[in-house]
């Protein structure tokens, strides 16, 4: 099976410069919601990744960079609730200690 991989090259790049352009344009203030649901998209990322990592018909090259994408999507998800939790933490207030 051969696979041409230009076209999906082509659409890698442009979908990182339209997700750049559309990030830029954010308010500050809607961060963090932002982060949500990146870390929504994040989820669904490592189901795909680890269902392509775990089937042995495809190729090691594949598989590898499912693996790479299982890493990658988890440690977005785990720094996506921490930062979010810091932030969270910064809205409460103190009581004195308690």
């Amino acid at each position: 099976m051969t696979v041409d991989i230009w076209p999906t090259v082509w659409v890698f790049v442009l979908a990182t410069f339209i997700g750049l352009g559309v990030i830029r344009k954010v308010s500050r203030l809607l961060h963090t919601p932002l982060m949500s649901l990146t870390n929504a998209i994040s989820a669904i990322a490592i189901v795909g990744a680890i269902l392509v990592t775990g089937r042995d018909n495809i190729p090691l090259i594949i598989r590898i960079l499912g693996a790479i994408a299982v890493f990658a999507s988890m440690a977005n998800i785990v720094s996506g609730f921490l930062i979010t939790d810091r932030m969270l933490k910064m809205f409460k207030k103190d009581n004195g200690g308690r």
